[in-house]
């Protein structure tokens, strides 16, 4: 892979769910090691810092769409901080914080043509307000992305849909609402579960999802650390057992890599305070070295 020019965007939002800890996510991911690890892969390195997040204590949290405005706001500086990204044609990197920092990142992603997206997660992340549980707008973002939900949220960036359905490849899906499991049947977008990986392997799944996307010119990453099993990355909010390997990771970010038309990434929900020894972070740094370039041979 050439040398890029990588600016990492921290974006310590904790606003979008409801278990503190994912606010330290970008801090725990630069200690483990981040810059310097893609600097010897010989990428220029540039770190923004994170932007500013107002204390979630400070936000009412009731409603259908939990502390909307902050997070609004939040997604909306992201974006504009992304769209210069995009401008320059740099690498860029977002460390979340929880998902709903991808609304923005997305949003900046796909302002000049169309985008192919890879969300790798254990969630779908497809609820609106009417359909959550919870409210927690972490579930709400590729709704969101693709024009449903609330219009805030919708037309962060620019007004209307960042996404087409059919320009969204989810990898890792193991657990979702109800609601949103109909939603989400229905919807255009293609999902391997779980249940996919075990029967296919993860190299016919990562060149399935590329050929869906063969089309488009860049492609959006969006990596939640629970599509792990927790065994490997225990340091998230929501855990959910029966994620994927150490090398299926590796092994999916080798080949989204190797195909050379991912231009950002997200790394969200990392949750230092439920981590052992600050693990997961270290293995999301390993990651994101083998989407940028680090191979064995």
């Amino acid at each position: 892979m050439q040398s890029e020019t990588v600016r990492i965007i921290g974006a310590p939002m904790d606003l979008g769910q409801s278990r503190r800890g994912v606010d330290m996510g970008p801090s725990a991911a630069r200690y483990a090691g981040l810059q310097s690890r893609l600097e010897q892969l010989g990428h220029t390195v540039h770190d923004e810092g994170n932007v500013r997040v107002p204390n979630p204590e400070e936000h009412e949290a009731e409603g259908k769409a939990r502390r909307l405005n902050a997070v609004t706001a939040v997604c909306q500086t992201i974006s504009e901080i992304g769209c210069r990204c995009v401008e320059n044609d740099d690498f860029a990197l977002y460390l979340g914080g929880d998902h709903s920092i991808s609304i923005g990142s997305i949003a900046a992603a796909a302002q000049n043509e169309p985008l192919g997206v890879i969300w790798v997660d254990a969630h779908a992340d497809f609820n609106t307000p009417d359909t959550s549980p919870s409210g927690n707008i972490h579930g709400m973002p590729v709704a969101a992305l693709i024009g449903d939900g609330a219009p805030e949220l919708v037309n962060i960036g620019y007004p209307g849909p960042k996404l087409q359905p059919v320009h969204i490849v989810q990898i890792g899906i193991r657990d979702l609402d109800a609601a949103e499991r109909e939603r989400l049947t229905h919807s255009g977008i293609h999902v391997f579960t779980m249940r996919h990986l075990d029967e296919l392997g993860m190299a016919a799944v990562a060149r399935q999802a590329l050929d869906r996307l063969r089309h488009l010119q860049r492609i959006h990453v969006s990596l939640d650390m629970d599509s792990l099993d927790p065994t490997v990355a225990p340091g998230v909010g929501t855990p959910v057992p029966g994620g994927l390997s150490y090398r299926e990771a590796h092994l999916l970010m080798e080949i989204l890599g190797d195909n050379g038309r991912v231009r950002s990434l997200d790394i969200v929900e990392i949750n230092p305070i439920l981590d052992n020894m600050n693990r997961t972070a270290e293995m999301a740094v390993e990651l994101v070295a083998s989407l940028l370039g680090q191979r064995i041979l």
